[in-house]
């Protein structure tokens, strides 16, 4: 069955069937579910409809983490934060759930751009984790992920074995799955968590920067999905270095296929501010269009 109008025959509405339903420290879950032909078209910042229980009819935006085309399997990342999600987290592995997807504009990799930055915060780390996964199958490409979280991560974060210069002495905790894929990763947190940086994700991106000498410093674009408070603050980092950033925004939905309007944005555009929808003209955006350098941030983006 196809969702509709203008992205008719690119979200499919589909009966997945539960693969994996994996709980981490402060009611966060992985759930994978059996989606082929949600799996097959998903890319790094698109997400998924969830159907959460039959008795709960309006559906719950989750980003997708991870997507195989060839096994048809898609994973999610969630959070415990309300009536659908604690539905959600009753689910087990077998039953079959409502999905429709994928949904959204990902992002976009400048060429030429070959030391992509991902930022990722809480329940923005998904993302960024399936970007790192398309960007892996590029050899030119050296991404670096640096991701935070102010609860437990839903991983086990391990020492990691790959140097990055700039990096301040001791941070050198890591998420496991990037580590097994080669790429550089460094944790953030401010509640102590051991070789984390003990800040913000973007003060430490910012140390990563200055580390970096000019020519290569104009090899970085900057991709980030996270708290509006975060991404404005990767708006500014960028602006401040001077490079170009994409930032996948998170808004309550309704329909999520564009037809209410409920998910609208102020973007300015070359011919003037627009309102877009966050469901099907992003999530993913140019930082500048939605947290313009001569705006404060309460007059910006998501805050409308």
């Amino acid at each position: 069955m196809k969702a509709g109008g203008e992205h008719r025959g690119s979200i499919f509405v589909e009966e997945a069937k539960i693969l994996m339903q994996q709980a981490y420290e402060a009611e966060q879950y992985v759930l994978r579910f059996q989606a082929p032909e949600t799996a097959k078209r998903a890319e790094p910042g698109s997400f998924v409809h969830i159907r959460c229980a039959t008795a709960l009819p309006m559906r719950r935006p989750l980003s997708i983490m991870r997507a195989s085309a060839d096994e048809g399997w898609v994973e999610c990342l969630y959070k415990v934060v309300g009536k659908g999600t604690r539905l959600l987290a009753d689910r087990q592995v077998g039953e079959s759930i409502s999905v429709m997807g994928p949904i959204g504009k990902g992002f976009s990799p400048t060429p030429g751009r070959r030391r992509p930055l991902l930022i990722g915060g809480g329940v923005g780390i998904p993302p960024m984790v399936f970007l790192a996964d398309r960007l892996r199958q590029d050899s030119s490409m050296q991404p670096l992920a640096i991701l935070g979280s102010e609860v437990p991560f839903p991983f086990k974060a391990r020492p990691s074995t790959l140097v990055i210069p700039g990096m301040p002495e001791g941070v050198i905790a890591t998420m496991p799955l990037l580590e097994d894929w080669n790429i550089p990763c460094r944790l953030a947190s401010a509640q102590g968590y051991a070789g984390c940086f003990d800040g913000f994700v973007t003060e430490l991106a910012d140390h990563w920067l200055q580390s970096l000498d000019e020519q290569a410093r104009q090899e970085v674009e900057i991709h980030a999905c996270g708290p509006t408070p975060m991404l404005a603050a990767t708006a500014r980092l960028a602006q401040k270095h001077e490079l170009p950033c994409q930032v996948a925004l998170e808004e309550y939905m309704a329909c999520a296929v564009g037809g209410c309007a409920g998910c609208v944005v102020r973007v300015e555009t070359d011919s003037g501010p627009a309102m877009k929808r966050v469901c099907v003209d992003g999530p993913v955006f140019h930082a500048n269009t939605v947290f313009p350098p001569d705006k404060p941030v309460e007059k910006a983006g998501l805050f409308h």
